[in-house]
């Protein structure tokens, strides 16, 4: 069975593409106050190694994913077909 592929979303932390839904900026405040709403219910996965998040990844279900790296960098590595690479 082949593996799905997966985006790198920053320090080693993957993602499965065929479950992304939006790759968002996290630096307006309805998006920080969103997320401090799904951290409350549990629906958070922190990928950001304890650095500033940049972008948030919305999968498909509950499920969002914070990551360090900025919703550009993300979508043009979706784009090239950049999806395992080194960490930034």
């Amino acid at each position: 069975m082949p593996m799905p592929p997966v985006l790198n979303v920053g320090f080693y932390n993957y993602v499965v593409t065929d479950k992304i839904v939006a790759l968002v900026s996290s630096e307006s405040a309805p998006m920080r106050r969103m997320v401090q709403s799904l951290k409350k219910d549990g629906n958070v996965i922190d990928a950001t190694q304890g650095r500033r998040t940049k972008s948030i990844i919305f999968t498909t279900g509950d499920g969002v994913v914070l990551s360090a790296i900025s919703q550009e960098t993300l979508a043009k590595r979706l784009s090239t077909g950049e999806l395992v690479g080194d960490d930034e």
